[in-house]
């Protein structure tokens, strides 16, 4: 009947829901938002709901809660609010390792995969350079760096190491009046928040900084809110700055009371009180704060920058007094309860019907009587004497923060990201032997499928997809965590006896200091944590010399820094990289952005457009006839330019640009050193070699004259060109090699190609046998042999998305038009059938590197060696052309050598068995 017509309507579209979280979703990441911004408006609005009601999903069927706004609910309405009503571009989240960008250790706020945009860097062929409006919900973790919540993350109700950031930008677009109107409106007319219960703050402006108030967003909130309830702020309250460095600018917060019900409480805004809480971070971006000097230079552009926690926003709509009481922490609460020593049953709405309660005293008891049981409790401070719900709050954060960071490709290890979540997985499993009683060295890897399992996994399908990975990871970590703790330990004993032993009894009244090169040694060398290492001192009366182990810290970074200035030939301290406002000072003066000449190795009729070189310890640009003297460094932009800009892995061309001044013997030979791209223009870092023509007169300068009149000459070194364009070209043949022979878990995750070498970081979880690294050689070489044609072609990038078989860097930014590289086959007749099989056969990716024209031209191809470079991640060092041709004829020779030799200690082994009869059998006859 009908009753029966709808269930199966609604079992069909429940397996339709279904196919499409697992089947389709997996395909899109950060990349999509780039065909988003290029499809006709219909199509991207078509596109961004497909999207938003994935991440929208209704919680598994695993998960069970009473809440009237569910996570999946609060961001759904969120995105619909900004991009069905206010014309935002809904952009993906970006992975939580921003690859692309070595400042961060991880994604700590939604604007990160922005900031290009913000600085005036972004390659104005790119999609997100044509952004002016998005909205998104951004993975983030804050674990290290400027903003680091790993202390703080189990000791209270509200902080977090992961979280989920809903965030609404403007890329000089609209400003303050509509960021804060859109904001109010949401919160109030929406979510349906009680506008008596917010409080909004503005900056109070900084002397120091020579900055003032922002009058501007006092009275925006005065439009919505009493004066009593809209309230100055300091510099570190209301003036917000991604790091050390980068785009910043004042902000407006909007606080809730959470309690209600007693007046104004403005006195507890920004006072850390439990409940009464920011929401809700405008930030006004006007501003980017030099690495160097530390100060502020204005940007070009105004831009708006809104970041909400989802968390908190769905305990608030819920009533909650904790985020951690809400389902983005449900699930792995019961995870953790079945893995105690005393299971306990846990009811499916027991938490929601304790929080839901009106009587609190009951509600109290009640908290009291599941902490001691086994359930989580709540409790927090002096109430929580055993700290077990601070180990409940902890482990369940850490598992969701490695869970994401390790499926977007990190891994645990001794430094950066790596030592973070090391520390992180360390101080769960901590927690959870020595707090919850736990036994099991797989506690944090069983609680890896339980998120994955959850409504995060319909909303962000790579829990699911990298499940295996994670748990293999996790696993192994704590299985190695015992051990770690055991050297570490015995190696701390040891230092603080050899201390002990030299004090005499007027010292021993004095606490020593464990030395800060001892404490890095158990950094550096057996990743200890500091702050490990300092507990356990001070457990044996310690102290750790912190202001040591940072010393140390510093001499290693400037030992590494110093070692790659050294290898470019550079002798300066001044980075030579262009600030947001250098790049923005160019674009102001309408300089043509560079041209790169890809099938020339010269060009003699280039222009230089600007100079950059040293003032001190500055970075400047010379606007004016200036004199440089031999063996300066200096950085030229062209307007076109052979040579290639380091960037895909691959190292830049090196070579000569010679500036033109007049006659040939005032010409300025400038050996190119580096080149790096800053928002389309290449800079050319060189050292002033001399005047053309007297190239031995040291001591001579010469005025280098400025002005679109000034020509140049630039000349690549073709010699290292033609060693480093097979080494790519290979490359590629490698990376279809490996997924030929290895299967399709075989995903790039870096390379690196210069004129001695090539290397490839790929995914897999083993070793190459010897069988399949002499497959992966012979499918190269065979390649090589066949003398294929790399062809490559400009194309739009929806088209070159639509090629099957087409390889792509996870998380890599791409031009439109983007470049397509195809060996054996040409790139027009695989745009003609992109969806063939036929093409499954062939090498076809982007890139924009240089490229032999044959694969001929490689010569040979060798393996060199084969290594782990981290869990799961293998590495490939490789040679082409004679090096490979000498490395094979070695192979051979070794080969031939160990053959004769094993062929001798056979007939000698025959030999003396002949003589002496057999030996095994005379024994056991005794």
């Amino acid at each position: 009947g009908e009753g029966e017509g709808r269930r199966r309507k609604k079992q069909a579209e429940t397996t339709m829901r279904a196919m499409v979280v697992k089947v389709v979703f997996p395909l899109l990441t950060s990349r999509v938002a780039q065909s988003l911004v290029s499809s006709p408006p219909a199509r991207r609005r078509q596109q961004q709901h497909a999207m938003m009601t994935m991440l929208a999903s209704e919680p598994s069927t695993t998960t069970t809660t009473s809440q009237k706004w569910t996570t999946a609910k609060v961001r759904e309405t969120f995105l619909r609010y900004f991009v069905d009503k206010k014309d935002h571009v809904f952009v993906p989240s970006s992975p939580v390792v921003p690859w692309s960008d070595p400042s961060l250790l991880f994604a700590n706020a939604g604007m990160n995969q922005f900031k290009p945009i913000f600085l005036g860097t972004a390659d104005p062929s790119t999609p997100t350079a044509k952004l002016r409006r998005a909205a998104n919900a951004q993975k983030c973790i804050r674990a290290g760096g400027k903003h680091n919540d790993l202390e703080d993350v189990g000791r209270d109700t509200y902080h977090h190491t992961f979280f989920e950031m809903l965030g609404s930008w403007s890329f000089g677009d609209y400003f303050k009046e509509d960021a804060v109107t859109w904001a109010y409106e949401l919160l109030a007319d929406v979510y349906g928040l009680d506008p008596s219960r917010m409080y909004a703050t503005y900056f109070g402006g900084d002397p120091e900084e020579g900055l003032e108030a922002d009058l501007e967003a006092k009275a925006l909130w005065l439009r919505f809110l009493p004066e009593s309830r809209v309230l100055p702020g300091s510099k570190k309250d209301n003036f917000w700055e991604m790091g050390d460095s980068g785009p910043c600018g004042a902000c407006s917060e909007i606080h809730y009371d959470c309690r209600g019900g007693r007046g104004e409480v403005a006195h507890l805004v920004n006072q850390d009180d439990p409940e009464v809480l920011e929401l809700w971070n405008l930030v006004f971006i006007e501003f980017a704060r030099d690495a160097k000097t530390q100060k502020l230079e204005t940007l070009p552009s105004k831009h708006v920058d809104t970041g909400m926690g989802l968390e908190r926003l769905v305990a608030v709509l819920n009533g909650k007094k904790s985020n951690y009481d809400t389902d983005a922490f449900e699930p792995l609460f019961r995870g953790i309860q079945r893995q105690l020593p005393t299971p306990v049953v846990v009811s499916s709405s027991s938490k929601e019907d304790e929080d839901d309660s009106d009587d609190s005293d009951s509600s109290s008891s009640s908290s009291s009587s599941s902490s001691s049981s086994g359930h989580y409790g709540g409790l927090v401070g002096a109430e929580d004497a055993s700290l077990r719900d601070t180990a409940y709050r902890a482990v369940a954060d850490h598992v969701r923060c490695l869970s994401f960071a390790i499926a977007d490709g990190a891994e645990p290890s001794n430094e950066g990201r790596g030592y973070v979540l090391r520390r992180v997985l360390r101080r769960a499993a901590r927690y959870g032997r020595q707090i919850l009683g736990v036994t099991s060295e797989t506690f944090l890897s069983d609680l890896v499928p339980v998120l994955a399992e959850s409504h995060f996994g319909d909303a962000y399908p790579e829990l699911r997809a990298k499940q295996a990975r994670v748990v293999d990871i996790v696993k192994d970590e704590e299985a190695a965590f015992a051990k770690t703790l055991e050297r570490g330990l015995k190696y701390l004993d040891d230092e603080i006896l050899q201390l002990l032993s030299f004090e005499d009894d007027v010292k021993k009244e004095t606490k020593k200091k464990l030395s800060g090169e001892a404490a890095f040694f158990l950094y550096d060398s057996l990743g200890f944590p500091l702050d490990l290492t300092t507990l356990m001192a001070e457990e044996r009366g310690i102290r750790v010399d912190e202001a040591g182990f940072e010393e140390a810290m510093r001499a290693q970074v400037e030992r590494s820094r110093a070692d790659r200035k050294k290898s470019k030939g550079l002798a300066t301290s001044v980075d030579f990289s262009l600030s947001a406002a250098q790049v923005a000072a160019l674009e102001r003066r309408q300089v043509q952005r560079t041209v790169f000449a890809e099938d020339r190795l010269e060009v003699k009729d280039a222009s230089v457009v600007a100079v950059f070189g040293e003032r001190g310890d500055q970075l400047v640009e010379f606007t004016k006839a200036t004199s440089v003297a031999v063996g300066s460094p200096i950085g030229l932009v062209l307007d076109v330019t052979p040579f290639y800009a380091e960037g895909g892995g691959q190292v830049a061309d090196l070579g000569r640009v010679v500036v033109v001044l007049g006659k040939d013997d005032d010409d300025i030979d400038v050996h190119v050193r580096d080149v790096r791209s800053f928002g389309g223009y290449a800079l050319h870092v060189g050292v002033v070699a001399a005047a053309a023509k007297d190239d031995d007169d040291a001591s001579s300068t010469k005025a280098l004259i400025i002005g679109r009149d000034v020509s140049a000459g630039a000349f690549v070194d073709a010699e290292r060109r033609k060693k480093i364009a097979p080494n790519h070209s290979t490359t590629h043949l490698l990376n279809h090699a490996l997924r030929a022979t290895l299967g399709d878990g075989v995903d790039q995750k870096g390379s690196l190609c210069d004129a001695d070498k090539l290397r490839f970081d790929f995914s897999h979880g083993k070793a190459l046998t010897p069988a399949e690294i002499a497959e992966v050689e012979r499918r190269v070489n065979q390649a090589v042999d066949a003398d294929l044609r790399v062809d490559a072609k400009y194309v739009p990038l929806s088209e070159a998305r639509s090629i099957a078989s087409l390889r792509a860097v996870f998380g890599e930014a791409y031009p439109d038009p983007v470049r397509v590289v195809a060996a054996g086959c040409a790139v027009e007749d695989v745009l003609k059938a992109p969806s063939s099989e036929e093409w499954q056969d062939y090498a076809i990716e982007l890139c924009g590197g240089t490229h032999v024209a044959r694969t001929g031209e490689a010569m040979r191809f060798a393996i060199t060696e084969e290594t782990a470079v981290a869990k799961g991640i293998r590495r490939v060092e490789a040679v082409t052309r004679d090096a490979a041709v000498d490395a094979l004829r070695q192979g051979d020779h070794l080969a031939a050598q160990i053959g004769d030799l094993l062929a001798r200690v056979t007939t000698k082994t025959t030999t003396t068995k002949t003589k002496t009869g057999p030996v095994e059998d005379s024994a056991v006859d005794g």
